[in-house]
């Protein structure tokens, strides 16, 4: 009698266990898509030419991204233009999602970056050169030709997101507390009240 029910026993897990295989397997088919591509391409020529630089820095960021080319939703990808007047800087920034590869249209720049261990990684690049700056990291590229100056920059991410440090730290809203700045930056409130 025992070897009967230990019979139906190992009959009855191995039933369960072939049910179990099939749902998982049936399960996976319809509940994933291995492959996200969108049937969705738009093109788009923001990028083609020279953006207007009005501005302090001396430079103008066009971009190229989901929230402008719906096409590479879910296609981790996205393009930048920067263009820059002589002496122009995209000041100290990251991307939070993204590690950023540059290449140069024209001119010439000094670009780099500073490493977790507070190292600046910097290069002179000139038309036809690349840089990469990692994910997160600070970095900034500055044209100190006197000649316009333009780079195409591109990311392992549909939205990298751009945080510039100063803009961050001085005009968030609320505001960070004026005594965070003067102890982090060593200096005085009447220079923090200036930014």
């Amino acid at each position: 009698m025992a070897a009967k029910v230990a019979s139906l026993l190992i009959f009855m897990a191995a039933k369960v266990f072939a049910y179990l295989i099939v749902f998982v397997v049936l399960f996976g088919v319809v509940a994933s898509d291995p492959d996200l591509l969108q049937d969705l391409c738009v093109a788009n020529k923001a990028t083609a030419n020279p953006g207007v630089i009005n501005n302090s820095v001396g430079s103008v960021v066009t971009r190229a991204n989901v929230e402008n080319i719906p096409g590479v939703n879910t296609l981790g990808v996205s393009l930048y233009r920067t263009d820059y007047a002589p002496g122009g800087l995209n000041p100290p920034h990251t991307h939070p999602r993204a590690t950023e590869i540059t290449f140069v249209l024209e001119g010439e720049l000094d670009v780099g970056f500073i490493t977790t261990a507070n190292k600046l990684i910097s290069k002179s690049i000139k038309k036809g050169d690349i840089f990469v700056f990692p994910k997160s990291l600070v970095h900034f590229l500055k044209n100190n030709g006197d000649k316009p100056a333009s780079v195409i920059s591109e990311f392992n991410s549909q939205f990298p997101g751009t945080q510039y440090i100063a803009a961050t730290l001085f005009t968030s809203t609320p505001a960070v507390p004026d005594n965070v700045l003067t102890k982090a930056f060593q200096i005085g409130t009447k220079e923090v009240k200036k930014n």
